[in-house]
């Protein structure tokens, strides 16, 4: 018998496809364009090309996204499925000084070797479409975006508060500091401070990027992600005034959804950064407000915004006058109150705000029920003081103990509190949003360069066109300095322009990837980021595959770039991405000591099957855990790929189950999907076949007609891979593939054989060319028709019930399909095995489970 060969196969196709450009996809124009086919533009996120090259978690997007290319273009769509290099940012750059070597050396490095995990796996790009985000190819059109959105007066210069990591040497995002103010990339300390940066204005598209998102086929969870870091809240801005202290008489404004609650706000709350803290602080207390400011200087909003986290505060030592009612309360500072929303200052009403609630209770301050909830509304939140029973409601209801509004459903009450307090200048009806101004500049080296001049003046200019991209200069000194005067203002060839003085920041890393997947659009276009056909035809991406880590910035980063591009006439579409799905992760086996220290994968000890510690000899625990380095669970695909070949690793990642969920890895068990691939080649090879790639040696037909049975088992697998594939169900898709091949006892016929080869071909495509080429096929397989299913066969016309006496099997019976439970249940009396056994006894109860059993009760 043959002897099924990946290892001589996979590579002879992968250089079959490269040769023949067998997956290149045309644009509108070009010579071999079908303007008849419908089109599918299949995108992946592409991936930053990392110094540890892939592990086996990356794949699983890329395979299930292949798998839809190639079975849509069976399905006679132009698909568009490219790949490209996130490859400029801060990872790369702290890669390369790890190394010891320059940004330009290790991201080529690495580019190059992605590229060569990816195509080991058969993956069906069209690398003429290749892109790097560091390519100046490439970045010179990221520059003429920017243009495009400064000369539209989206872009500005502001001095803001920043976090800055001095070991970095750079400024980081919200988003790149956790929640103990580290950075999330090398886990070094950052600190706020205030320096002039590039902000882009995405508020201004704030309703838009809201609105939109109902249009798009999502994930639930991640468009409510959007919609909350968007942040639209509804509500007045209310002026209070300092009654005392040394500002005495200053207005304090607050922003709240709530005005109806007024009468019950017990306290204000201020944020740390909020300019009058300074003079709020009486002399008394003015020593621990500094204190409180610097600490919370330190701290990351992620960590002040966590609901979880221990209520701080301090008291300034001044009041402020409520102006519904006339009372003082007193004004705090705190760091769950944050200066970027709102006016950063609150109005705190404990019993209808759970971190309201969570303070008051901290510091025992007054806590006044002014909202009476509809019945069986439960609190959520409950405490004990002084013998009395403390609640928290946030629904709406009537008012209560607010003498202008009492009684009034909350709705109404809101209405009439506002238009009073606008009446007497206390107040007005506003819009705020949480989503705040994009901070566009990094101090660091491996970086879009801006396309801007700063004049005699010190104004910005834009650089032209024509003379883009502004050069990335080849700067040998690139590291940080550790202080705020990026690397690029050290190129002094190149900081000093005859135009003026280049713009020493450069882009976040956000820049080059926010506009991508058009790029792909136009790949080798040396006049325009891309061609209007292309793009006209091409967008908006059909589907889109990436890791739900990417759902706020990224995805709302490259939204608010294309409504800027789309108002500009510059793209059809008002949305880049009309689906996207977030495949789960793939996580490893890490093993950990009862102390919890972590021993490397590959030093664990095996004893009877039992993990232990390779020197003492304890037990270990196995967890689960991402792949990491650090764990040593790290699971490199190209060890899989030697082992088991490309297309059993492509069928274990879309048989570990949905793909929207979290799976373990197991290296053990792909040897179950590796025997399914050694099956299906037997069956269609025959045995006389040779084991070398690529011998057309036709398979000699069944004799006589085509098996009726193997025809119906046939026919089902197909209907159920098609709907399957449809619906991204992989692993079902696996499965149905699998029956078949247990059910085809027969010999197949060709129209059989070819049939099953050509669903089998998206996940195992290596395999699907090299058993189409042996079925006697000059051509690649790639654009052949997918099989079509007849409906009539996908039906039996009897089924087969299992019969029951008491619950335990007795017989099988035979019933016309869609038999009612009167014909099952007389079917099972008059079998004769059953009859024999009841031995004239008369059932007291028959139980019918109508397609499956009959249960009799004696």
């Amino acid at each position: 018998m043959p002897r099924y060969s990946p290892e001589t196969l996979e590579p002879f196709w992968q250089e079959y496809w490269e040769k023949e450009r067998t997956f290149r996809t045309p644009n509108p124009g070009q010579p071999g364009f079908d303007a008849t086919r419908p089109k599918y533009y299949v995108l992946d996120m592409f991936p930053y090309p990392s110094g540890d090259g892939l592990h086996v978690g990356h794949p699983e997007g890329y395979t299930a996204t292949d798998i839809l290319a190639r079975f849509k273009r069976s399905r006679g769509f132009n698909v568009l499925h490219p790949m490209g290099w996130d490859s400029f940012g801060l990872p790369a750059e702290q890669y390369a000084i790890k190394t010891g070597a320059h940004p330009a050396e290790t991201t080529a490095r690495n580019i190059g070797r992605f590229k060569g995990q990816i195509r080991r796996l058969g993956f069906s790009y069209d690398w003429d479409r290749e892109v790097a985000t560091s390519d100046p190819g490439y970045y010179r059109w990221t520059q003429w975006i920017f243009r495009r959105i400064f000369e539209k007066g989206l872009a500005y210069q502001a001095e803001v508060p920043v976090w800055w990591c001095e070991q970095l040497g750079t400024v980081l995002a919200n988003e790149e500091v956790d929640a103990e103010g580290m950075s999330e990339v090398g886990g070094y300390p950052c600190v706020r401070r205030n320096l002039r940066q590039w902000m882009l204005k995405i508020t201004a598209y704030a309703d838009r990027l809201l609105e939109d998102l109902e249009g798009l086929d999502w994930p639930a969870g991640i468009k409510k992600m959007q919609a909350d870091w968007i942040g639209k809240s509804e509500g007045a801005d209310v002026t209070f005034v300092a009654a005392d202290g040394p500002a005495k008489g200053e207005p304090l404004t607050v922003f709240t959804t709530r005005p109806d609650t007024l009468y019950g706000a017990t306290y204000m709350v201020l944020a740390p950064e909020h300019p009058l803290v300074p003079r709020l602080a009486s002399p008394e207390q003015a020593s621990a407000v500094r204190a409180y400011v610097e600490a919370a200087g330190r701290k990351s909003e992620l960590d002040r915004k966590a609901d979880t986290k221990e209520k701080s505060g301090v008291f300034t030592g001044s009041h402020a006058i409520n102006p519904v009612d006339g009372r003082a309360i007193p004004i705090w500072v705190a760091d769950y109150v944050l200066a970027s929303y709102g006016t950063g200052a609150i109005m705190a009403v404990p019993a209808h705000d759970e971190r309201d609630f969570d303070f008051a209770m901290a510091f025992g301050l007054p806590v006044i029920q002014v909202v009476e909830q509809a019945p069986g509304e439960e609190p959520v939140r409950k405490a004990q003081r002084e013998g009395r029973e403390l609640c928290c409601t946030v629904g709406e209801g009537r008012a209560i103990n607010s003498p202008l509004i009492n009684g009034m459903p909350t709705a109404e009450a809101k209405a009439s509190i506002t238009a009073r307090l606008e009446s007497q200048g206390q107040g007005r009806r506003v819009v705020r949003y949480k989503l705040r101004d994009w901070l566009f500049s990094r101090q660091r080296y491996w970086g879009e360069p801006f396309p801007v001049v700063f004049d005699s003046q010190g104004q910005p200019q834009l650089v032209a066109d024509g003379e883009l991209p502004v050069r990335l200069p080849e700067l040998e000194s690139y590291k940080p300095s550790g202080t705020f005067e990026p690397p690029l203002s050290r190129a002094e060839g190149w900081i000093n322009s005859p135009q003026g003085r280049r713009e020493a920041n450069v882009m976040p890393q956000w820049a080059g990837s926010c506009w991508y997947y058009l790029r792909f659009l136009d790949a080798r276009n040396l006049e325009q980021a891309w061609g209007k056909e292309a793009e006209s035809y091409w967008m908006p991406v059909d589907l889109y595959v990436g890791g739900a880590e990417h759902a706020v910035l990224h995805l709302l980063y490259a939204r608010f770039w294309h409504k800027v591009l789309f108002d500009l006439g510059l793209v059809s579409t008002k949305e880049p991405f009309q689906k996207l799905f977030n495949q789960g992760m793939i996580v490893g086996t890490a093993y950990k000591t009862p102390a919890g220290s972590v021993v490397k994968t590959s030093e664990v000890r095996w004893q009877e099957g039992k993990p232990l510690h390779p020197s003492s000899g304890e037990p270990l625990q196995a967890v689960t855990a991402k792949m990491s380095k650090s764990l040593g669970n790290v699971v490199n695909p190209d060890d899989i790929v030697r082992e088991f070949g490309a297309d059993s690793l492509r069928l274990y990642e879309m048989f570990m189950g949905p793909l929207d969920q979290g799976k373990v890895w197991d290296t053990a068990n792909i040897a179950g999907v590796h025997r399914f691939l050694r099956r299906s080649f037997h069956l269609i090879a025959g045995e006389e076949a040779s084991e070398a790639p690529c011998r057309p040696e036709l398979l000699k037909p069944a004799p006589g007609p085509a098996d009726p049975a193997v025809q119906k088992a046939l026919h089902r697998c197909i209907k159920a891979v098609t709907q399957d594939l449809e619906a991204m169900r992989f692993n079902t898709a696996i499965s149905s593939m699998m029956t078949f091949l247990n059910e085809a006892k027969a010999p197949l016929c060709r129209s059989q054989a070819e049939a099953f080869v050509l669903v089998l071909a998206p996940f195992a495509p290596h395999l699907g060319e090299e058993l189409w080429r042996r079925l006697g096929h000059g051509q690649s397989l790639a654009y052949e028709p997918w099989p079509a299913w007849d409906e009539a066969l996908c039906h039996d016309s009897q089924l087969e019930l299992a019969v029951q006496v008491a619950g335990k099997l007795r017989s099988r019976v035979l019933v016309p399909a869609g038999s009612d439970e009167a014909a099952a249940r007389a079917a099972a009396l008059a079998d004769p095995k059953i009859i024999e056994f009841l031995k004239g006894a008369v059932p007291k109860k028959v139980i019918v489970v109508p397609g499956k059993l009959v249960n009799l009760i004696p």
